[in-house]
């Protein structure tokens, strides 16, 4: 109920419907050790998972969320003895890795994989690590890696790579291709002495271009606008598209029926962070957080019987 609901106190109320009287304390006790029973036995266990990905297409994407922390603020305390705090936005960073058919869809019988972290990019990259071990990502068809054009998750990909043993004809890097449209869109939006009429034509034919795979054609179309007074912001577009352009084959991943979008990631972080822990004066402590992501994630992943099975496990148990 803590993970399915949108609060502890929903949670309590659905409880006591039937007939399991507990208080908000109770039940954030029970949840917390729970996640952090199944978090121990996810670490230390190296057992492969009963899914496979051999022989599959398999796609991998990470993002960023927003949540606010409760962060312990320097000073006096209030009159009441409370500690004051502030409410400092953080990313959480959130995983998911699921398999698509030879349609490019998303394949109902593979449940995804999914987890998010407040600790950072070097901890959700250690996770899917872990994660793609377990899955045996070698013996995978395809792999392919689609993301934003965050910095933090492009320098990471390729240590990844290596680190996993996967041949380079096996992986794919794809930029959203509805990021790279936005971008367009942004250039078009920096020439004040067009029309609108002439925004929206001059960005439907990049975009065309970038279908077809002809992205130095974009470039180049880009870096003839770089002049007048908005020229440094359509500049820094312009090293947008060019740091990128190894990851914009969308041509050639539309050919082998693989997806140009990362509209799962983005829903992911949707689902499990913005409608459980981000809102309007909800604050966070760090760990009360981990748990609930942790907790959340499995959830709408449809995995919570494996989530069940770590916390429940003889190790677990054990630590407890």
């Amino acid at each position: 109920m803590a993970a399915m609901l949108g609060s502890l106190a929903e949670a309590q109320d659905v409880l006591a419907t039937r007939g399991v009287a507990l208080d908000t304390k109770t039940i954030r006790t029970i949840a917390y050790r729970y996640a952090a029973r199944a978090r121990l036995v996810q670490q230390v266990e190296s057992t492969v998972f009963e899914d496979t990905v051999a022989g599959r297409r398999v796609v991998i994407s990470s993002d960023g969320g927003r949540l606010r922390l409760r962060e312990p603020k320097r000073g006096l305390q209030t009159q009441k003895g409370r500690r004051r705090y502030t409410g400092a936005w953080r990313e959480p960073k959130v995983l998911i890795v699921y398999v698509v058919n030879a349609e490019g869809k998303r394949e109902a019988s593979f449940a995804p994989f999914i987890d998010a972290t407040l600790k950072g990019p070097d901890a959700v990259f250690a996770l899917l690590r872990t994660y793609l071990q377990r899955l045996a990502i070698t013996q995978a068809d395809q792999v392919l890696f689609s993301a934003d054009g965050a910095p933090w998750i492009w320098k990471r990909v390729p240590i990844l790579v290596h680190t996993l043993g996967l041949a380079a004809e096996q992986v794919h890097e794809l930029l959203d291709f509805y990021h790279a449209v936005h971008h367009l869109g942004q250039v078009a939006a920096l020439r004040k002495d067009w029309s609108a009429t002439a925004r929206t034509r001059w960005r439907t034919h990049q975009r065309h271009l970038l279908l077809q795979g002809q992205v130095a054609e974009v470039i180049r179309a880009v870096r003839d606008l770089c002049r007048g007074r908005n020229s440094k912001a359509i500049r820094t577009h312009r090293q947008y598209f060019i740091k990128n352009q190894s990851r914009m084959a969308y041509a050639q991943l539309m050919a082998l029926k693989l997806p140009i979008g990362s509209g799962a990631i983005e829903s992911t972080v949707r689902r499990v962070v913005n409608l459980r822990l981000k809102g309007p004066s909800l604050f966070w402590c760090r760990a009360s957080a981990e748990a609930i992501l942790l907790l959340r994630s499995y959830y709408k992943a449809g995995r919570w019987n494996m989530l069940k099975r770590m916390a429940t496990s003889h190790l677990a148990l054990l630590e407890a």
